[in-house]
């Protein structure tokens, strides 16, 4: 079943650290079990932005390991960054 992020838990420099929604009670997801999560196919994670859109959450490989992202637009940048902070 898929899943609906709504907030993400971050570090000082930003870096993704866990999925969040305060609704589930699944949540906090830690950034390892999410990843373990969507590589064993055992759930996906997804977001609904405010314009309707709905973006899946991926693993990507980076110079530092694995990590969660979204491709919302053709930017580089990872949008999981604009989601707010979890509670």
């Amino acid at each position: 079943m898929p899943r609906q992020v709504t907030a993400t838990q971050k570090d000082r420099d930003g870096d993704i650290l866990g999925l969040c929604n305060s609704r589930e009670s699944w949540s906090p997801r830690s950034k390892a079990n999410a990843i373990y999560d969507i590589e064993q196919r055992h759930h996906q994670y997804y977001v609904l932005w405010v314009d309707g859109m709905e973006t899946r959450i991926h693993v990507a490989n980076g110079r530092y390991g694995k990590y969660l992202r979204t491709d919302r637009d053709q930017t580089a940048r990872n949008n999981l960054d604009d989601l707010p902070d979890c509670y």
